[in-house]
This record gives structure tokens, sequence and C-alpha cells, in this order.
């Protein structure tokens, strides 16, 4: 039995999240998934034989039970945090606390939710704190990471208990119209594309990947 077929126990944090909410139903779909441990704020309304809830304080997380693959999908605005430094704590501290705790845990690949243009020397906040995340995690002795960075998401928050973003609802149309001239890394994508790019990618990676918005929306589309 090869390493990706045997059965995989996976974490995931931010399960209540745009991507990774579909995450999470991507990775309770997966046929060699044997567990998934979803680490929250709240609890969840979903029950699933595959799923163990662990409501957390992500600036104090527990010691975690053994895991293979950690999928990363913490995320918020400054506008809903409060603060550029609120906004760190959850995009770049409770991130880099969960992937150390799920490498301590056991677990040699991770999947990453990042932003087009994440770069550490940025001059934008939001992609600075992106890009510093990622050169965290790479930092890390994983045998796999890989870097979802899409562009903006073609979808809309309803139904999430999230406060309405007013760009995106401005941005999403005029995105779409111009979706078949814009550069590869540019292009919109679909937050389903984007989890189901990570879950067919993190098992069998090896070393960094970074998967653009392009890539992640034809990889998405691929039949499982």
């Amino acid at each position: 039995m090869t390493e990706q077929e045997n059965p995989r126990n996976v974490l995931l944090a931010g399960a209540t999240g745009l991507v990774g909410g579909l995450l999470l139903q991507a990775l309770l779909a997966d046929g060699g998934v044997s567990e998934v441990h979803a680490l929250t704020r709240r609890p969840l309304a979903l029950h699933h034989p595959k799923l163990q809830t662990h409501t957390v304080d992500f600036a104090h997380l527990p010691a975690l039970p053994p895991v293979d693959e950690v999928y990363l999908a913490l995320g918020t605005t400054i506008k809903v945090a409060g603060s550029q430094a609120a906004f760190r704590a959850v995009d770049f501290d409770a991130n880099l606390a969960v992937a150390q705790a799920a490498f301590a845990a056991g677990a040699r690949r991770a999947g990453l939710v990042s932003a087009g243009s994440a770069n550490a020397r940025s001059a934008a906040f939001y992609t600075r704190v992106k890009g510093e995340l990622e050169d965290a995690l790479k930092a890390m002795s994983f045998k796999a990471l890989v870097i979802a960075q899409p562009s903006l998401l073609l979808d809309q928050r309803d139904g999430l208990g999230q406060p309405s973003r007013l760009g995106e609802r401005i941005a999403i149309p005029v995105a779409r119209l111009l979706a078949p001239i814009l550069p590869g890394a540019y292009k919109p994508v679909h937050a389903r594309a984007v989890a189901q790019a990570l879950v067919r990618t993190v098992p069998t990676a090896e070393g960094v990947i970074v998967l653009p918005s392009d890539v992640l929306a034809r990889i998405g589309a691929e039949r499982g």
C-alpha cells in the first residue's frame, strides 16, 4: 500500500469560512480520509461520522490528536477584526500556531489558503501578512506545502454569518466580464475550485507548490 493509499487523518482550521467550509465538505467526501479534526471557535452544526470538532482558543491551543495533513483556512478582514493587529492575530498568528501544533502532532503535509500577490515585502498590509505567513510555513520542515493563491473569489458569503463585503459585490460582476483577458494569476476563481485543488494536491505533493488562480481553477475543475 502506498503512502497516499493509507487512510489519512487530517486537521482543518477555518471550517466556518467560505473556502474552509468547502474544504470541510471535500475532505469528508474523500474516501482516503478517515478522520477530519476541525478546529473552530464555536461548535459546528454539521455532524458526520468522520468529523470531530474541537472548540479551541487559537491563542492557546491544546495538544492535538495525531494527524497526517493540516489545512489552514483561517482568515478575516481588517474591517471585521477592527485593527491591523487583530487582523494579524488571525491571519498570521493563528494559522502559524495551528501549523506548528499540527506538525507536533505528526502532520508532514500542509495546505494553505493564501491570496494572490502575497509577498512579505509588499507595501500593502494585507498581502504582506499573507506573504509573511507563507514564508514562515516554508521555514518549517513540512514534506509538502501547497499554497493556494486565489485572486478574487467568485462567490458571495451569504449564509456564512459574515458581514457583506461591498468591495466583493462590486468587483465580482466586473471580474466575470474581464476574466477572459486577465493574466492567469489574476483570474477570478470559485471557492470550490480552491478547496478541490488543495484536497487533490496536498496528499501526493512534494516540496513547496504554489497554485495561482488559473491553476486552481483548472485543477478544481478536473474530474476526480
